[in-house]
């Protein structure tokens, strides 16, 4: 498993933690987002999704990624 943090910007109540948590385990990964830093630290098989698709559903629940 890797492990990596996700900057997010956008989140603007905690129900934003439930849709980004929900799109990260859809992809069969583990999120815990924080929601007062603005990140979601992320666990995954590299062998069956990339940190580059992780980042993808998180934009398309409406959220930005990156700094």
């Amino acid at each position: 498993m890797k492990e990596a943090t996700v900057k997010i910007q956008g989140m603007s109540c905690r129900s934003c933690v439930s849709k980004i948590e929900g799109a990260i385990s859809a992809l069969g990964a583990e999120g815990h987002v924080n929601f007062e830093q603005g990140t979601v630290e992320v666990r995954f098989d590299d062998s069956k999704v990339q940190i580059a698709e992780i980042e993808e559903a998180i934009r398309k629940k409406g959220y930005n990624v990156g700094a």
